[in-house]
């Protein structure tokens, strides 16, 4: 017998069982795509099991969670639900890697108004492409319908992330020394933080979601801005204005993991480092940093995103306040010796993420309470 069959009453409060069965039917194969060898048992139980991986000496868990904000607002008004799941796992594991973690698995927690079981499994796919781009494992999650509470088509998101180190390979900001330097890590756009400032400006200036990106450019910022999207950001020449503000937060952590590696085999060492979310730069460089230093941060060391600067313009936004509440077109940074720009330079970009020197650490007295200073410098 049907489990509506069985619940008419729950039915007729607006909870649809048989949805939500549907819905874990559709996306069983793309979350047990990427399980390994360590889960042990994942979808379908009541928990998760996945044992420590082998061969680690002294292993420590780290664990993250958040959520993915009022992005959610604009992919409800898209009706595209296939990429904000990576934007999920980005803010969970890259916040794991920061301690030298690799990420092993991923749980989320999905509410819905009304469970439309392809559309939950579109959102599930998204976390489970974002799971397999930071190496983890997606074992489980729920997915909980909230009639009356929310409106049938919102929804809302979070997770949780947990790695595994061994106890000496974590990363500590106390091995930050001063002149080490600060290289920031190329952000594909906006990412997931400032989008209630970003839903404000498009409302003000009613521009629809539908409008091509390139037009919105060239309204907004010049004709010469619309050809060097063209240039530089081929991608988005044909893209709408809604799937630019879509893109998918760049998840850094098996980059970064290859690159610690890469650096100690060379002999050198990947300091810290600081994951660009909310509070923009002035909120996270200082955190990657012990309390007797500070950021010194080179503004024009590094180029910003168009997306970026079309949200600054339409907000009236200066330079200042952008970094702190945008991103700044940087969504990591790293902390190493100077020494090790170069060759971190040239093999984060092998692996198709830009990077830049954009200063350095400085002793705390220098740069007074907030530890970070920012100074003009040549584009």
């Amino acid at each position: 017998m049907r489990p509506d069959a069985l619940r008419p009453a729950y039915a007729r409060a607006g909870v649809d069982v048989a949805a939500g069965e549907r819905a874990v039917e559709l996306m069983r194969a793309r979350v047990t795509a990427t399980h390994g060898s360590d889960v042990l048992a994942g979808i379908g139980g009541f928990a998760a099991a996945v044992r420590v991986p082998a061969g680690l000496r002294d292993p420590v868990l780290v664990s993250a969670t958040d959520g993915v904000g009022t992005k959610t607002a604009l992919a409800r008004a898209m009706r595209r639900y296939d990429t904000i799941g990576e934007d999920l796992v980005a803010m969970c594991a890259d916040d794991v890697v920061c301690l030298g973690a690799r990420p092993l698995l991923f749980l989320d927690y999905l509410a819905v108004g009304r469970v439309e079981p392809a559309d939950v499994a579109a959102l599930v796919g998204g976390i489970a492409r974002g799971c397999e781009l930071a190496g983890c494992a997606l074992v489980g999650g729920e997915t909980a319908e909230h009639p009356g509470l929310m409106e049938p088509d919102e929804f809302d998101l979070a997770g949780f992330c947990v790695g595994i180190a061994e106890r000496d390979e974590l990363l500590d900001t106390g091995a930050v020394e001063a002149g080490d330097a600060l290289l920031g890590l190329a952000a594909n756009g906006l990412h997931a933080n400032g989008y209630s400032l970003v839903r404000s400006v498009l409302a003000a200036h009613d521009l629809p979601l539908e409008r091509r990106y390139v037009e919105v450019v060239r309204h907004v910022l010049g004709p010469a801005e619309a050809a060097q999207v063209a240039a530089e950001e081929p991608a988005r020449t044909l893209a709408t204005l809604g799937e630019v503000l879509l893109t998918p937060t760049r998840i850094y952590a098996t980059d970064l993991l290859a690159l610690r590696a890469h650096l100690a085999g060379l002999g050198l060492p990947l300091r810290s480092l600081a994951h660009v979310t909310g509070g923009g730069l002035p909120g996270n460089v200082p955190r990657a940093l012990p309390a007797a230093l500070a950021a010194r941060v080179e503004v024009g060391s590094w180029p910003v995103p168009s997306v970026i600067r079309l949200v600054c313009a339409l907000g009236e936004l200066g330079g200042p306040e952008m970094r702190a509440t945008l991103n700044g077109g940087l969504g990591m940074v790293a902390v190493l010796p100077e020494v090790g720009v170069a060759p971190a330079r040239a093999f984060l970009a092998s692996r198709g993420v830009a990077a830049w020197r954009i200063g350095r650490a400085i002793p705390a007295a220098e740069a007074g309470p907030e530890r970070y200073l920012e100074v003009e410098v040549a584009g």
